[in-house]
């Protein structure tokens, strides 16, 4: 099977690669499938708009757009060998909700349907109390006459919808009636839709912990596709109801959420076709079939779906470049738009300009292609796969910084940084805040016993400050990144010595935690011997010895 086919009707007026099959005849294409095509019109696995978007406004000289043109293929299908966005479908039957507010609407929806359409109910907004479930399998909870009655249905019509996008439920305000039944009677044919993101439980900042730390993804998701168990403090995904917007990726500070469709290891692969290149960012909710702009000498286009750059993988591409980024959407997620200010603060401040020109019209983007320039000693790369988001950026964000201290970077409402603080005196090292980082940005070092923190990976979330049981003892200086050389390092917090047995010399617990328990209990087990006060400072074994010792005296 050929992978690689171009169609244009018109034709090519340059040679490209052998390895893509090229032709102007539709019907040479029939009961043939490929796998990266750039027209919708042949039956192909994915469709990258990007080549013809290239070929039509790119000035690059001929032997370099014969070459581009060959990657920009190879681009797309390494984006489907890494892609684990499965498509599933639902079966969907013709039982149809109508919520109306007037008479007049339920009048102007039912002139359209036929009598065979569907199985048709119909109430007013003013006795739903709830609706739960996803198309195909809706539970509608409304008040009949003061008891709760729940209808069943696959699909929901309703007018003045002002709640979060769910699947299968339709405002024909937003676009017409004749529209909404069009896609009603499509859905029950045919259901399908992907699962657009991954996730990792293990790193999540809300997932089974006792207080609520984050849950920055719910706040930010435009439908109803994640959404909190706040009894079990677990995050509850709905597959059907994502629309790919990429804003949950975008905030997640730990990196738990993932895109299906294109995951970090994807996109630092991806960064390789970029070096010595300036990378055009456009997510594929952008139309550019129609977009007629000049693209001077070294654009590259880089097509994805959703707003799935965060600073890290954003700060990838680049060093890897060693570019500035154009960077063009109409509707930018808040997470990345947050790590582009982020990264240009950084990069003003190393190399005195932005790293990343946001864009949002055509006449903004046809301004920054003619800004975008390389930035000089700015290339560096590594071997990043296995590594978690923010071990990513820290090791990136330290070759920048060298050994030079270049300030403070704040940070904002969702993407989140900090230095955790803890005052010596009052830790007794019990680890509560090491068991309470699942990003490992806190640790004991057994050799020296000492409590150490990694500013770079902290997310500030601040489960190891309600988790310290010590008062006055752990705090977090939060949403700052500080540009010197200490911040990338390990910090000691707290430190302290074994404690030695008073019986037998071995060394057992921390002295710290053994005056702590010492002070609250001595008094309580001199009322009953100093034998037994005297356990306090035994091991294991002698504490067990003295206590068989202490049954012997009092008998």
């Amino acid at each position: 099977m050929q992978e690689f086919i171009y169609y244009n009707a018109s034709g090519l007026d340059f040679p490209i690669s052998e390895k893509i099959f090229v032709t102007t005849n539709i019907d040479e294409t029939k009961n043939k499938n490929f796998l990266i095509s750039n027209s919708n019109d042949i039956n192909c696995e994915l469709v990258a708009s990007e080549i013809d978007f290239y070929i039509k406004n790119s000035q690059d000289n001929l032997s370099d757009k014969i070459k581009n043109v060959s990657e920009l293929y190879e681009i797309a299908a390494t984006k489907y060998d890494f892609a684990l966005d499965v498509s599933d479908n639902l079966e969907i039957s013709n039982e149809l909700l109508l919520i109306t507010n007037t008479q007049e609407q339920y009048k102007d929806f039912i002139l359209g349907v036929e009598p065979n359409d569907f199985e048709l109910f119909n109430i007013q907004e003013n006795i739903l109390k709830s609706i739960s479930g996803t198309i195909g399998n809706f539970q509608v909870t409304v008040d009949s006459d003061g008891k709760e009655v729940v209808l069943n249905v696959s699909q929901i019509v309703y007018f003045d919808y002002k709640e979060k996008h769910r699947a299968g439920v339709y405002d024909p305000n937003l676009s017409t009636i004749e529209e909404v039944l069009e896609t009603l009677k499509n859905n029950i044919n045919s259901y399908s839709y992907k699962k657009f993101t991954t996730y990792d439980a293990n790193i999540c900042q809300y997932d089974e912990r006792r207080v609520e730390i984050c849950s920055a993804c719910v706040s930010v998701c435009p439908s109803v596709a994640i959404t909190k168990d706040d009894k079990r403090k677990k995050l509850v995904f709905s597959n059907v109801d994502c629309t790919a917007c990429g804003e949950c990726i975008s905030v997640c500070p730990s990196g738990s959420l993932d895109s299906a469709n294109t995951n970090r290891d994807a996109l630092f692969e991806l960064s390789h076709f970029y070096k010595n290149k300036h990378p055009l960012i456009i997510p594929s909710k952008m139309n550019i079939s129609t977009l007629e702009v000049p693209l001077k000498q070294n654009i590259f286009p880089f097509v994805v779906d959703g707003e799935i750059f965060d600073e890290a993988t954003l700060l990838t591409l680049l060093q890897i470049s060693g570019s500035q980024i154009i960077y063009f959407s109409d509707s930018i997620s808040i997470g990345t738009k947050e790590s582009i200010t982020i990264l240009n603060d950084v990069y003003q401040k190393r190399f005195g300009v932005d790293a990343i020109l946001l864009v949002t019209s055509k006449e903004e983007l046809q301004e920054a292609i003619k800004a975008v320039d390389f930035v000089e000693n700015s290339y560096f790369n590594f071997n990043q796969k296995g590594l978690k988001k923010r071990e990513v950026f820290s090791f990136r964000l330290q070759k920048i910084v060298g050994n030079d201290d270049l300030g403070v970077v704040t940070t904002g409402q969702f993407v989140h940084y900090g230095t955790v603080k803890v005052k010596d005196e009052n830790c007794t090292l019990c680890m509560a805040c090491v068991g309470a980082c699942n990003v490992d940005a806190i640790f004991a070092n057994e050799a020296d016993f000492t409590l150490r923190v990694n500013p770079s990976l902290c997310t500030a979330c601040g489960y190891c400050e309600v988790s310290c049981p010590e008062k006055d003892c752990l705090t977090i200086q939060r949403d700052e990144i500080q540009l010197q050389p200490m911040w990338f390092k390990e910090n000691i917090l707290a430190k302290d010595k074994l404690f030695a047995c008073v019986e037998c010399g071995k060394e057992f617990a921390t002295t710290k935690a053994i005056e702590k328990i010492a002070t609250l209990m001595a008094p309580i087990f001199a009322k009953v011997s100093e034998t037994k006060k005297r356990t306090l400072y035994c091991c294991e074994d002698c504490k067990a010895k003295l206590m068989i010792k202490q049954g012997l005296l009092d008998a």
